[in-house]
């Protein structure tokens, strides 16, 4: 079995998967609680199912891009697992994780084409979108980036094919994207349930991380604000 853990978004999410599916799952939307759940929720579902973290075939963690402490959190918990029980440790791109859980809604909902592009947006600063695309076979068709949104994003991508773009970053590209044939699907919550597939391809390849020197994805560093006033009111 693999213990996946996603810490990347708001979402608190710990799943336990075997090839077959998921096992269990305990998950929270309560924004900023990684550092007090996430622990919480692992023992819970170890505990419940009676596996013994050494008895993992791996752990797995959603490696970025997206909220840089709740990364932090969920690389060091995995991190901190996989070296204690000498079990190997799995990353995966968070945007491939939100692909792979959206396909299957996608597949449902709306039915899919060849043609039909995937855009899984996660929410940065202001006006601005980690983000990138895949076609319906799970090929990359633009890589991981951070960019700004703006009325001709995207324009390069064919304007036959249908655009689902999906995740927390999807609400500031309805308003601003001008684009045909796009679908906005910004109540789509990440899971690490979706890791399931990716984490054990990694497993079967052998593509695991260095556990001393694995750090998250971030790609761009982190920046704290600079106060207006300092604690002497000057």
């Amino acid at each position: 079995m693999i213990l996946c853990l996603e810490t990347a978004t708001s979402i608190c999410s710990v799943a336990l998967c075997n090839r077959s599916g998921i096992v269990a799952l305990k998950e929270s939307g309560e924004d900023r609680s990684h550092a007090s759940l996430l622990t919480v929720f692992i023992d819970n579902i170890l505990k419940k199912t009676g596996i013994k973290a050494d008895e993992l075939e791996a752990v797995a963690v959603s490696k970025g891009p997206g909220s840089y402490t709740g990364l932090r959190i969920g690389v060091s918990t995995a991190k901190g697992i996989a070296y204690a029980s000498s079990v190997p440790l799995i990353g995966i791109d968070t945007t491939l994780s939100m692909f792979l859980g959206f396909s299957e809604i996608a597949q449902d909902k709306y039915g899919i084409s060849q043609t039909d592009l995937f855009c899984p947006a996660l929410d940065a600063r202001r006006m601005e979108i980690y983000y990138s695309v895949y076609d319906a076979k799970g090929n990359t068709v633009i890589s991981i980036r951070a960019e700004i949104i703006e009325g001709n994003s995207m324009s390069d991508l064919p304007g036959s094919a249908r655009l689902f773009i999906f995740g927390d970053g999807a609400a500031k590209c309805r308003e601003v994207i001008k684009r045909d044939n796009i679908v906005f699907e910004e109540s789509f919550r990440i899971s690490a349930a979706f890791m399931k597939k990716a984490a054990y391809e990694a497993l079967d390849l052998k593509r695991f991380e260095d556990i001393a020197y694995f750090e998250p994805f971030y790609l761009k560093d982190f920046l704290t604000s600079k106060p207006v006033k300092n604690i002497l009111g000057k």
